[in-house]
């Protein structure tokens, strides 16, 4: 892998350890809220799935960041991990918001061209 995928893969390591932290620790703080649009009550209510999906951006992000440590022997680990982030985020896209299509899958995309043309 070649130093523009090492630093796009940790970009979107550090997107997703940011998304773990938002939904797992201030989905029902005012800033979880403003940042996924929801209203105190429905906060609340689905705290519990939010934290769940927390975790699972945790371990996007761990993943990732896994590929990384494996210096260039890493780079299938890097593949798997990042089409997993690009195949959530265009479900999530058409299922829950387009924006995620831009937040998520779009940087997971240009990471895998980017480890694509270093090959």
């Amino acid at each position: 892998m070649g130093l523009i995928s090492q630093l796009l893969i940790g970009f979107v390591a550090l997107l997703h350890f940011y998304i773990l932290v938002l939904e797992m620790f201030l989905w029902t703080s005012p800033k979880g809220r403003k940042v996924f649009g929801l209203t105190e009550e429905f906060a609340e209510q689905s705290k519990v799935l939010a934290a769940n999906q927390g975790l699972y951006n945790g371990f996007l992000a761990a993943g990732l960041s896994w590929a990384l440590l494996q210096g260039s022997s890493g780079t299938a680990t890097a593949i798997f991990f990042l089409s997993c982030v690009l195949v959530a985020g265009v479900y999530g896209g058409i299922t829950a918001k387009p924006k995620i299509l831009f937040i998520q899958a779009m940087p997971a995309a240009v990471s895998l061209l980017a480890i694509w043309f270093a090959i």
